[in-house]
């Protein structure tokens, strides 16, 4: 009695493995999420993001460069603004700081990656939440629009390359797209956040962008028990015209970003978030897992299911081995 099938012999050495390896992480699927805080004169560690900070401009650009030179495929920039209000004016502001740091880094990298900015209230809310409220203290998702077709064209101002609407209100990449391709940037991409769930794993996100929520996003954000009405989301972005859709959190959701995939006929993303992060330097922290075998294996994971391109705030560190491990 033997085998007859011996999947081993494609592993017995590792050019047999590198061979037949049938994912790939490289560089450019990698994102980088940078925040930056208005009014900063140092880098402020994030408490619970071990290793990530907002930046000052200064030492956002610097970031950026590093990236950059490491080979990430782009960056996507959060604003920290000093002062919010009921409208989250700062988002639609020129000189707002997510808007000044666009220009920063669009003149300090250029065209060399690609530019991507968060179209989001949240931010600048003083109630936190990701778009205006009514009378009622509800979310007005049609209200919420009009200032979504703003922000977009004051970020291809900026220069951003992408816009990122996040806020998961109906209609939004619509919206968007008709308000930049009537200003004169119709060459201005759309990654839409099609499938963001109300998900446990945004904890430390809060603290990154000072958030000022109140309540829950559970009336605009997806159910983590729907995966059919991800499908659904993701459809509707792209009958809107988005040019690429992004499933929110990644790891969580492996399924859903392999359904999507399986339809979408635009690349598609996955934004490997906060908490996730978090929850792999802490058990680094403690000794219980190898800290960049762990972050490649996740990627690959994300990049298996599906994702032509992840966000990580990794990407940067990511790259680097990635280079490394050619060289």
């Amino acid at each position: 009695m033997y085998p007859t099938s011996r999947p081993r012999r494609l592993r017995r050495n590792p050019a047999l493995r590198r061979l037949v390896s049938e994912t790939s992480v490289e560089p450019r699927h990698l994102v980088l999420p940078m925040f930056v805080r208005e009014g900063a004169t140092e880098p402020s560690p994030i408490s619970s993001m071990p290793g990530v900070v907002q930046h000052t401009r200064d030492s956002l650009k610097k970031a950026a460069v590093e990236a950059v030179s490491a080979g990430v495929g782009g960056l996507m920039l959060f604003g920290v603004p000093e002062k919010h209000d009921a409208v989250g004016s700062g988002a639609v502001d020129p000189d707002g700081i997510l808007n000044v740091a666009l220009r920063d880094l669009r003149s300090e990298v250029g065209d060399s990656t690609v530019l991507m900015a968060d179209l989001c209230l949240d931010e600048f809310t003083d109630h936190g939440h990701c778009g205006v409220l009514d009378e009622d203290g509800n979310v007005d998702n049609d209200r919420t629009l009009q200032i979504y077709g703003e922000m977009g064209v004051v970020q291809a101002q900026s220069g951003a390359h992408v816009v990122a609407p996040s806020g998961m209100m109906d209609g939004q990449v619509g919206v968007i797209r008709d308000s930049l391709d009537a200003t004169g940037y119709d060459d201005v991409s759309i990654m839409a956040y099609s499938a963001k769930y109300a998900s446990a794993f945004f904890g430390p996100f809060r603290e990154a962008v000072d958030s000022q929520l109140q309540g829950d996003r559970k009336t605009y954000q997806q159910d983590p028990a729907n995966g059919r009405e991800a499908l659904r989301e993701a459809d509707l972005d792209l009958a809107e015209g988005a040019d690429m859709v992004m499933v929110k959190p990644a790891l969580s959701y492996l399924d859903v970003l392999r359904d999507i995939a399986g339809v979408a006929d635009v690349p598609v993303a996955a934004y490997q978030v906060s908490g996730e992060y978090a929850m792999v330097e802490a058990a680094v922290a403690n000794g219980w897992l190898d800290r960049q075998r762990t972050v490649l294996e996740s990627l690959t994971s994300i990049r298996r299911a599906g994702a032509d391109v992840v966000l990580t705030y990794w990407a940067t560190e990511a790259a680097q081995w990635l280079q490394d491990a050619r060289a």
